[in-house]
């Protein structure tokens, strides 16, 4: 079963996201899912095996300039995750789908995504679900 999340669902989410995004806090992604859930641009959907929380994705509307893209607004996966033991039976392909249907129902003709370079497990995922690379980029920075 796929739900949308709410509030009360966001220390959920966070506990899960933290073990994709090991860079962040718990509490600062509880907070950051908190103020996402309450805006219309971007949606989390969780999933469930049984009463057991396994996988969320996170979604929103993109309006800035999107790689590939010649829209606005593009729906885009900010994030999809998957428990170890959960992986390889459909649930991201499902949590998919199901972001793909709300950025249609908020207007959008395009979805997109991103991965880093190194995640190749991604870069599987994203072209086994009908992606198409739009490009490949490396981003620097300079402190002046």
């Amino acid at each position: 079963m796929i739900l949308r999340a709410n509030r009360k669902d966001s220390r959920v989410l966070a506990e899960m996201a933290v073990q994709m995004w090991s860079s962040h806090t718990v509490d600062g992604l509880e907070t950051e899912f908190s103020e996402g859930i309450k805006n219309n641009k971007s949606v989390f959907f969780i999933k469930y095996s049984n009463t057991l929380p396994v996988g969320f994705a996170q979604c929103g509307l993109r309006t800035d300039y999107v790689e590939g893209t010649d829209t606005s607004p593009v729906g885009y996966l900010e994030g999809i995750f998957v428990k170890a033991d959960y992986r390889n039976r459909g649930y991201a392909k499902e949590l998919l789908s199901a972001c793909e249907k709300w950025a249609k129902d908020m207007g959008c003709s395009e979805f997109a995504s991103d991965c880093e370079l190194d995640n190749i497990g991604s870069l599987k995922f994203h072209l086994a679900m009908g992606f198409d690379e739009a490009n490949r980029i490396i981003c620097f920075k300079k402190s002046i």
